[in-house]
């Protein structure tokens, strides 16, 4: 057969078409997916043997187990797990009314009444067995996509007259973790009570269970006007145990041989848990109210088994070391009426710093401080941080009265890398006093990381004297 002219051009034109309808296809589908907006999860899993809800993002997976007091068991940020799971507890659950008055300490997260003790009904006499700690929990999925929220609402604890519900989230752009925990007086008449979240973490070194990680830290900013001694009090273990010190306005506790449990007034709302040896840290905020009355004063509580062999089973049995650090946050002491409620509002930031952690900001951590140095070649801006979002680094320029100069866009930065400043920049003439801030992928300035004046300091403005 003989093609006509007309007939290859018609041909020709036909497949110049199909092309273009195929590179508009593609070039479509890569638009749509450079505007896909990240998201996050809920889904039922298996973990460890335990029916469990996985709420998690590209940052963080959350592993909740509702059968167990509602337990957060674990917090995996990047390739590093948080938490401390009792080996010898993995998968089990043992019902209160089979526990006795024995703990099951299986590990994780949860929420426990203070004050604790045995004198009268208006203390906690401790976890063993008690609904609050060993039932199943209700859990709910409230959202998932932008922000994924899952809500636990547990029993009622005749002991001391409260029920607990928790929501847990986290949103689609960043590793921070939200609580909102509930606790509400069912009883007909008033009570007086603190919540407390109680978070173990793995205390163990990363490369053998077998022995305690030597640089591991608890620390909280402590109180220039402290209630106690020494600015902490020891309330378990060892009195002069080595492990705990203040320097340089924080109170710091580095593992060691000696078990204990120590309270801090913090007047910061916030708390540190460093991992040395693996580089990664986590902080915990909550809001301090100057004028509350805290249980026993205390804001922030540590725990730490020490280097000790025991079991925490149902059965007593020798088992492997046990190694972990509980760092506890305290609500103040709430008066409810019948039927009345109290939130605690909370937040954890998991971070990358390890040993050189000197505080915190709400954008990141601060391993060295913010330093600007004038030279010829312009300002040397150094620092090392850890950030709680993905984003940038904005510098923000200031003359020495104060007048704001200008902003420069710095470094890209991601709360799984550590962040090592070391630039030079041409700043605004008469620049003498620079501030470091994180601002997110959607624009949001999450605060600054830190702010220093530069050395030497640029010569006089006389504008400034205006």
């Amino acid at each position: 057969m003989v093609l006509r002219d007309v007939d290859v051009k018609k041909r020709a034109s036909g497949i110049t078409f199909c092309c273009a309808l195929l590179m508009a296809f593609i070039v479509s589908s890569l638009v749509a997916q450079s505007e896909i907006k990240p998201t996050c999860t809920v889904n039922p899993v298996d973990y460890l043997g335990w029916k469990a809800e996985e709420l998690a993002n590209q940052w963080v997976k959350l592993e909740i187990v509702p059968q167990l007091g509602g337990r957060l068991m674990q917090v995996t940020f990047g390739s590093h797990d948080y938490l401390f799971i009792n080996t010898q507890l993995k998968g089990q659950v043992i019902p209160p009314e089979t526990a006795g008055h024995h703990w099951n300490n299986y590990g994780g997260d949860k929420i426990w009444p203070m004050p604790e003790g045995e004198q009268d009904e208006h203390h906690w006499a401790g976890a063993g067995g008690e609904p609050l700690d060993n039932s199943p929990f209700a859990l709910e999925v409230l959202s998932q996509g932008t922000k994924c929220t899952v809500r636990l609402t547990g029993p009622v604890d005749p002991a001391i007259g409260q029920q607990y519900i928790r929501e847990i989230s986290i949103g689609a752009s960043s590793p921070v973790i939200s609580f909102h925990a509930v606790m509400k007086n069912v009883t007909g008449y008033p009570q007086t009570w603190s919540e407390q979240s109680v978070s173990e973490y793995n205390a163990a070194a990363p490369d053998d269970a077998n022995h305690f990680n030597p640089k591991f830290w608890g620390l909280t900013p402590s109180n220039p006007a402290s209630v106690y001694l020494n600015g902490y009090q020891v309330r378990s273990g060892q009195s002069e145990n080595p492990s705990y010190s203040i320097s340089d306005g924080m109170f710091w506790l580095h593992w060691g041989s000696n078990g204990g449990e120590v309270w801090v007034d913090s007047p910061a709302g916030w708390l540190a848990v460093v991992d040395g040896t693996t580089g990664y840290s986590m902080v915990e905020r909550a809001h301090y109210q100057p004028t509350a009355t805290y249980p026993g004063k205390a804001t922030m509580l540590f725990y730490t088994t020490g280097d000790h062999t025991h079991s925490s089973s149902a059965t007593p049995h020798e088992g492997p070391p046990i190694y972990y650090m509980e760092a506890e946050v305290n609500s103040p002491m709430i008066e409810l009426r019948p039927g009345e409620s109290y939130a605690m509002d909370t937040q954890w930031y998991p971070t990358r710093m390890g040993e050189d952690f000197k505080t915190t900001t709400y954008s990141g951590v601060v391993g060295q401080a913010l330093s600007a140095a004038g030279t010829a070649a312009g300002l040397v801006l150094t620092g090392e941080f850890g950030v709680f979002y993905e984003g940038s680094l904005v510098a923000h320029y200031y003359s020495r009265g104060g007048e704001a100069l200008g902003t420069a866009k710095l470094n890209e930065v991601k709360p799984t890398e550590l962040v090592k400043l070391n630039t030079t920049v041409q700043a605004p003439e008469g620049t003498a006093r620079v501030s470091l801030h994180v601002v997110d992928g959607a624009g949001t300035d999450r605060g600054p990381l830190g702010e220093t004046f530069v050395n030497p300091p640029p010569p006089p403005d006389d504008r400034s004297q205006w």
